[in-house]
């Protein structure tokens, strides 16, 4: 299994059998001290004697003890580890001025670009004692050895031998921080760049000016201290100017987010993917597989509880990342830099919302899907009803008839059947597809004739329609509707004293049902075409379904009366 570098995206763990507590931050404070004080003590006090190179080769190896850069249980390669033995070699061996000089900036830049990750002030007050140091014996001592005519006098060669010492030791005396060793210390790229580039430009700045002038040292320090400021200056208002540029911190971090390839574009190409695919796992495989043409990747998989897959080839370095449920591999031939693993986390994490957006969306078509089966179920289930209350009245009717009735109960069944089995067939279709209404309008005063066909012998009085001619009305809806409502008052009627129920059909078409009997009561009238409520002989939910179906085909069905002598409702075309 590869290793990780520190990723400043998430807190570094120890491997498996890797000591917690190494080193604390005492001890690492004890080993940057110690790292400065044997570089001063060769470049200070040594003049080429085989103790300087001893020093240095000393320093050397306390830097690789120190360094912020490998974790300390990470496994070194032989090949690396024999390269970094072989450079410590010939710095010790070579140490010319030139060398050294350039350390000092690199050390610099190390110390610098770990100072904005850093959180406690000890660490800060210990990285800016050692930055002063370098700075110091840079400016003080190492460049000045670099003029072949040019005497350090004596003042400065007191100063730097006796004074800047004190540096060093002053770590020694920063109290114990809270910084453990297996801690991840990040340096900012950047940061570090930036200073090295700095102390870099001011050294050769300083040098130049007294090669070409050939005046004094410090003059030649001061103009390039000038000329440095000046120029820190204008790149200042420039990152972040006034006057409606952008300014160069908005072209770095468009460049940092684009890396070769523009961010925006690939937030596009995933837009598009999740509106022309619909299936969360098809989209995420075409995702990750339009994401292969980014040069870092040779592979992505991912596992989530329902499923899991890979595209492209696997490699050596694996990064997961886990986002929306969804763990993600990424795979690569070599270990990736914090830059190109922020990108390729923030496109993961854009492909984990897209699929849990769709994936949400699967599950609502799923519910609605089955929403509209069981409004369609309930709404069919009071269909059958009322047809098989339409069955027992002709059933009702066969028992009772006596031998003079047949030619009446031959009519009442021609009647009948023929509307209960083309209702039925039509039940029976609606079944097989749930949530959709096709409404047939049929002449509205057929329609009313076949309602008083099949009521005929009830106790229900049918007044005179008010119809405009060839006016049409819906005669699915008006059907059920019909049905619920007059078995509800003839229910009524078979609870108590006989009562007069009344059927009228007006134009608009409106239909309206009436009894003379209870009003509903208020506590439940308020909730009686909104929600099921308690009901003795069903469900509850006629009257619901009912006004549910009602809406649904562009109609409204109101309790229009709910009185005492007066209960009416209308089925009417809503406005």
């Amino acid at each position: 299994m590869s290793e990780e570098l520190p990723d400043p995206l998430r807190s570094a763990r120890p491997l498996p059998g890797a000591a917690t507590s190494a080193a604390s931050g005492r001890n690492l404070n004890f080993l940057f001290a110690a790292m400065l004080l044997t570089l001063h003590g060769a470049i200070a006090w040594g003049g080429g004697e085989w103790w300087q190179r001893g020093l240095l080769l000393a320093h050397f190896g306390l830097f690789l003890i120190w360094q912020p850069v490998w974790r300390g249980e990470r496994q070194v390669s032989m090949t690396l580890a024999l390269l970094v033995l072989c450079l410590g070699a010939f710095f010790a061996v070579a140490g010319t001025w030139w060398l050294i000089g350039t350390w000092i900036a690199v050390l610099f830049g190390l110390i610098g670009g770990a100072v904005p990750g850093t959180l406690g002030r000890r660490e800060r007050l210990v990285a800016i004692f050692g930055a002063v140091y370098l700075v110091s014996i840079l400016l003080m001592w190492v460049v000045p050895q670099l003029f072949s005519s040019y005497v350090v006098p004596q003042e400065i060669v007191t100063m730097v031998r006796f004074g800047l010492p004190l540096l060093p030791l002053a770590i020694f005396a920063v109290p114990r921080g809270e910084h453990r060793r297996d801690d991840p210390v990040i340096i900012d790229l950047f940061y570090s760049v930036m200073l090295f580039l700095l102390v870099v430009a001011l050294a050769l700045g300083s040098f130049v000016i007294q090669e070409v002038t050939q005046g004094q040292y410090l003059l030649g320090l001061m103009q390039a201290l000038m000329v440095i400021a000046v120029l820190l200056a204008g790149l200042s208002w420039l990152w972040n100017p006034r006057a409606g540029f952008g300014g160069l911190g908005t072209l770095l971090s468009s460049y940092l987010l684009g890396l070769g390839l523009p961010f925006e574009l690939r937030m596009r190409r995933l837009a598009e993917l999740a509106q022309t695919e619909t299936r969360p796992e098809q989209f995420l495989r075409r995702a990750l597989t339009d994401l292969l043409e980014l040069p870092w990747v040779t592979g992505y998989g991912w596992r989530s509880a329902q499923f899991e897959g890979t595209v492209g080839q696997t490699a050596k370095h694996t990064e997961h990342y886990e986002t929306g449920g969804i763990v993600f591999a990424l795979h690569a031939e070599r270990s990736f830099s914090p830059a190109v693993l922020l990108h390729l986390k923030l496109l993961m994490q854009m492909v984990g919302h897209f699929h849990e957006a769709l994936r949400r969306e699967q599950l609502r078509q799923q519910s609605a899907y089955t929403q509209a089966i069981y409004e369609t179920g309930a709404r069919l289930t009071h269909d059958v009803k009322n047809l098989l209350q339409s069955l027992r009245s002709i059933c009702a009717a066969a028992e009772m008839r006596g031998v003079d009735d047949s030619q009446a109960f031959r009519a009442l069944v021609q009647r009948q059947l023929p509307q209960i089995t083309r209702r039925l067939g039509a039940t029976l279709e609606k079944l097989k597809s749930p949530g959709v209404i096709e409404m047939k309008g049929v002449d509205a005063a057929i329609w009313w004739q076949g309602l008083q066909a099949r009521y005929v012998g009830r106790n229900i009085v049918f007044l005179k329609q008010d119809l405009r001619e060839g006016e049409r009305l819906p005669a699915e809806l008006f059907d059920s509707v019909a049905d619920t409502l007059i078995e509800n008052a003839l229910y009524k009627v078979t609870q108590g004293d006989p009562l007069r129920v009344s059927v009228g059909l007006s134009s608009g078409p409106c239909l309206s049902v009436c009894d003379d009997g209870e009003p509903v009561p208020p506590e439940i009238a308020a909730d009686i075409l909104n929600a099921p409520v308690p009901s003795e002989n069903g469900l509850g939910v006629g009257l619901f379904q009912a006004a549910k179906f009602a809406e649904q085909s562009g109609y409204a069905l109101v309790l229009a009366d709910n009185r005492e002598g007066r209960v009416c409702f209308e089925l009417t075309r809503s406005h």
